[in-house]
């Protein structure tokens, strides 16, 4: 039977603000928790020391429960072939800028969580530690647990729920095929296993035993009131929070979730390497297959999160023009939902769908 995560993680309103590397910090996460919800910090972007100036933040003002984000992805292997081939790729695009074409190998900016990160947080003791991509190596999974944290990850199928089950979840997000950012797949890399939110969500609480948290396309209270009564024990909700003043989304992404352009996105591998949404841009146009998936996929594309090396002078041409035509703005299917509020106010607002 699944239990109230309310209860587990001690919440007063079952709203998560969903983790957003590169769009937000300890700002957005403590006005959600200071307002009753679970704020997220996302760690996958941050340096040792970022991150632990985060964390110290967060334990001196949190009013309540807090997650850190981790990724827990496999170092990518060498591939010279591939990364040249997509350089190849890119080399067209860098000539009509202007730019030299891209050259050298790339760099994986983004580790997974591993025992020198543990170290760092430990002395933290946050009370929920959340992993994207899977769960880490048990041991690494055993020290969060030592801490008294309480450990929630991603799930795109009912096979990955019961894996995260079996495997010392204490809750499940289901992460359906609308929710924004990266998939949190990692049992395969088939995408026509992805479901929607509301396809999944009953599929995996009746699956499982422990508490399940609905995300994707959940940007109001109508949505969060579907949830619940499809089973789902909280919301995860993040590109709604895209606009609040304390999120650090950049101007380009903030104009692009207020036009007509947010009402179109796509999942694509073309900024990282793995399955994301966001909305169309040219890169998505320019360097992704529209396919069978639903989404502008490259063959071409690096494996994760090195696709990103060699387009980021391309991004940074861009941006200084005020273009968004190379910059990652991900975006979930109801990204024309989100208004631009202050963060207590969402998580009250959303909290609305809760009541009886």
């Amino acid at each position: 039977m699944n239990t109230s995560l309310q209860a587990l993680l001690g919440l007063r309103l079952p709203v998560i603000q969903a983790p957003m590397a590169g769009s937000q910090g300890s700002a957005l996460a403590l006005a959600v928790t200071n307002a009753g919800g679970l704020g997220s910090l996302p760690a996958a972007t941050l340096s040792p020391a970022q991150l632990r100036d985060e964390l110290e933040v967060m334990r001196r003002a949190a009013q309540g429960p807090w997650n850190v984000n981790f990724f827990c992805h496999r170092p990518p292997e060498s591939d010279p072939q591939r990364e040249a081939v997509w350089r190849a790729a890119l080399a067209p695009l860098c000539a009509e800028a202007g730019l030299p074409a891209p050259e050298g190998p790339a760099i994986a900016a983004r580790a997974p969580f591993d025992a020198v990160v543990a170290d760092l947080v430990e002395p933290f003791r946050p009370p929920v530690v959340s992993f994207h991509f899977g769960l880490p190596a048990p041991e690494l999974l055993a020290r969060v647990k030592s801490w008294g944290s309480k450990v929630i990850s991603s799930a795109t199928t009912v096979e990955e729920a019961l894996w995260l089950q079996a495997h010392g979840a204490d809750a499940i997000i289901a992460q359906g095929l609308e929710a924004g950012g990266h998939r949190g797949i990692f049992l395969g890399d088939d995408l026509t296993t992805q479901l929607g939110t509301f396809a999944l969500l009953p599929q995996i609480v009746r699956a499982v035993e422990l508490p399940v948290i609905a995300a994707g396309a959940i940007a109001d209270a109508a949505g969060v009131a579907a949830a619940r009564a499809l089973g789902a024990s909280a919301v995860q909700v993040g590109t709604a929070y895209l606009l609040c003043p304390e999120a650090g989304t950049s101007a380009l992404h903030r104009a692009a979730l207020q036009s007509a352009q947010a009402q179109h996105t796509a999942l694509t591998n073309v900024f990282t390497g793995r399955p994301a949404r966001g909305i169309v841009n040219r890169a998505m146009r320019a360097l992704g297959a529209a396919g069978n998936s639903g989404g502008c996929i490259s063959a071409q594309a690096p494996a994760f999160p090195l696709a990103a090396t060699h387009l980021a002078p391309l991004r940074a041409w861009a941006e200084a023009q005020g273009r968004d035509d190379f910059t990652p703005l991900w975006a979930g299917q109801a990204a024309s939902l989100a208004r631009a509020m202050p963060a207590a106010d969402l998580t009250r607002a959303l909290a609305e769908g809760w009541r009886d």
